[in-house]
């Protein structure tokens, strides 16, 4: 349903954008402090404050948001197959590469339900779930020299201290579910800052090309949730209140390789004996297949975490 009755002015002013911005913001996090304790009827249908562009019911009366559930599709359909490009990664290298592919099937479904229901504990799962993919992503695949010098560059410490808070957050948010955005850009701002330092210094241009790729798309897929959630009103006078649902869609193309990318950076610094190598599927000079890290050699690694 329509969010709010802002329309697309002939000349934008930033201030009143960013205002806007905020507001709808202050709306999708049900940021209101004494009243945003989870109670048993957070889970009803309809009971989170978010309510994207796309009309309620008028697909299904079963799946509130209909294009919004199904776009989720990809999160499911592409870890499978991700798992098995990884499996030498997984064997040689790093075991637990596939817990980040098992998440990102959680989130799909997170999603999925949060969409069908629009009820508060869906969408608790929904943002807890990419708090995980980040704090997971990190915690196996940071390289050591980003650490801060309190961890010393033990691994174990840092994944512990990432894992320790992500627990935390998750407590609290069911407590207060404004909490869990001030997680997710906790991790999310260093994360894309760790990408852009690792960008300036691969020399593997095939690496460097997916790095901008997979900004680029980003970026777009930013615009798309940002024009469904502020400019509800003239997408839908387009009859196309779709903009979410692909959102959903470039943010899966988006996030699977920018795991991918961290986990090259990983064994690159880390098991640079083992020659990784950026290829993609189903032919390795088509660029814009599925992105994965070929081991050449190497032995099963022996990290402390």
């Amino acid at each position: 349903m329509p969010i709010g009755n802002h329309k697309w002015p002939h000349k934008v002013n930033c201030t009143r954008i960013l205002r806007i911005f905020g507001e709808q913001i202050n709306d999708s996090l049900s940021i209101e402090f004494t009243r945003a304790t989870m109670t048993w009827e957070h889970l009803a249908r309809g009971s989170s404050p978010v309510d994207w562009c796309e009309g309620n019911y008028l697909i299904s009366p079963d799946i509130a948001e209909f294009v919004n559930t199904i776009s989720n599709i990809l999160f499911l359909l592409g870890p499978p197959f991700l798992i098995y490009l990884f499996k030498d990664y997984g064997r040689f290298i790093q075991p637990a590469i596939h817990l980040i592919w098992v998440l990102l099937i959680v989130v799909g479904l997170s999603s999925a339900y949060f969409h069908a229901t629009l009820s508060l504990l869906g969408q608790l799962l929904d943002e807890l779930t990419i708090l995980w993919v980040f704090m997971a992503t990190l915690s196996l695949f940071c390289p050591r020299r980003h650490f801060p010098r309190i961890f010393k560059g033990s691994r174990k410490r840092f994944s512990l201290s990432m894992t320790l808070f992500s627990i935390a957050a998750t407590a609290l948010s069911f407590y207060h579910p404004a909490i869990n955005a001030f997680a997710l850009m906790f991790l999310a701002i260093p994360a894309t800052y760790l990408l852009y330092k690792e960008l300036k210094i691969v020399e593997d241009q095939r690496v460097y090309r997916l790095g901008v790729r997979n900004t680029t798309i980003l970026m777009i897929a930013i615009v798309c949730w940002i024009n469904d959630r502020m400019f509800c009103d003239t997408w839908s006078s387009m009859n196309f209140p779709y903009l979410h649902g692909f959102w959903h869609i470039l943010i899966f193309i988006s996030a699977y390789p920018a795991c991918v990318l961290f986990a090259y950076f990983f064994v690159s610094d880390e098991r640079p004996e083992s020659r990784p190598t950026l290829k993609y599927w189903p032919r390795n000079d088509f660029e814009l297949g599925i992105p994965y890290v070929s081991i050449n050699y190497g032995k099963k690694c022996d990290d402390e975490i």
